[in-house]
């Protein structure tokens, strides 16, 4: 996906500070807009020994390579171990942390005191930034406070107010929007993506996000959930939930507990917009299902319903019997329907 084409806007205010750096870049937006990676080209580009005029890399310089390798001795990425390991994880093994830990940041100190290679800018790139405790993110914030020269931080963040107010104090903001649907759609079809308007709703807006639920071979599961909540009283919970539970079995990791759930709340998100009159956001083709479907629910079951949902979200991330996590989540989707 080009991050660049569909935020140009913004591509175009980064670069309008490449004259006079900031220490610290604050990147903020919706989830899946492509934050990290036009966190990542903007520190290619400041790295790059001959960038194109648009402020891109050029990609064949020897900084380029080295960038492109990992190695590049001005650069250092900090991110949770989880998003840099590849694979599932061995049986016994530790899981990787979802944590930027604070020996993370520590070993900044090192990089940060040292020349730099060619006497350029030293960048970290911190993604994403919530993801640190209340310590790491003190031992940060003694760098930012201050930051040594030639250096620039980009901090990615989706969720900026679960941040230090000291930390987002000493960053300037950039903001990623979410583009236009019609915009981001042609993106995402440039990109590969097939039915990029059903995959863009689904994500909320966010390109990113649709593109990897798109390639990600959700459509099946997808559909099978679909035909379920679809049924509305003619639901079998029983039924319902041993086949999603078979497909979480056969998906061996690659399909989580927790996609159900967010699915599920999506579902009940439309059912209260179709309760009043509105189109639905997140499932489009499903439309005059669930206005049928809402005609049936009191709007104050459903806003209990989804309620209870955010806390079996939170359940979905724990260790739990699946089969009877389901049963449960489509017994509760069927008492909605219950008599008033």
């Amino acid at each position: 996906m080009n991050v660049i084409e569909l935020h140009k806007k913004t591509w175009d205010r980064l670069q309008a500070r490449r004259e006079r750096l900031p220490h610290a870049l604050l990147l903020v937006g919706q989830k899946g807009m492509g934050k990290f990676e036009l966190a990542r080209l903007f520190a290619a580009g400041l790295l790059c020994e001959q960038p194109t005029p648009d402020g891109t890399a050029c990609g064949g310089c020897l900084a380029c390579n080295w960038f492109a390798q990992g190695n590049h001795p001005d650069f250092r990425l900090l991110q949770p171990e989880a998003l840099s390991a590849e694979g599932e994880v061995e049986e016994g093994k530790k899981k990787p942390s979802q944590q930027i830990t604070i020996d993370q940041v520590r070993a900044l100190d090192d990089f940060l005191t040292v020349g730099t290679h060619r006497g350029g800018l030293r960048i970290v790139i911190v993604n994403p930034t919530e993801a640190m405790n209340r310590s790491t993110a003190n031992a940060l914030l003694k760098t930012l406070e201050e930051p040594p020269p030639s250096s620039l931080f980009l901090l990615v963040s989706s969720e900026p107010m679960r941040l230090l107010p000291t930390i987002r104090s000493r960053c300037q903001l950039i903001a990623v929007p979410t583009p236009q649907p019609a915009h981001a759609e042609k993106i995402l079809a440039a990109a590969g993506l097939n039915d990029a308007a059903r995959w863009l709703a689904l994500a909320g807006g966010s390109p990113g996000l649709a593109l990897e639920m798109g390639n990600a071979g959700q459509g099946a599961w997808l559909g099978t959930l679909l035909t379920r909540l679809g049924a509305g009283p003619r639901l079998d919970p029983l039924a319902a939930a041993a086949e999603l539970d078979k497909v979480l079995r056969d998906g061996k990791g690659k399909v989580l507990l927790k996609q159900f759930v967010e699915a599920v709340q999506k579902w009940l998100v439309d059912l209260t917009l179709a309760g009043g009159r509105l189109p639905p956001r997140y499932f489009l083709a499903e439309q005059g299902t669930i206005a049928g479907l809402a005609a049936m629910i009191p709007p104050a079951r459903l806003i209990a319903a989804y309620r209870a949902s955010g806390v079996r979200r939170q359940e979905a991330e724990q260790p739990l019997n699946a089969r009877l996590f389901l049963e449960g989540l489509f017994l509760d989707y069927r008492a909605l329907f219950a008599n008033r």
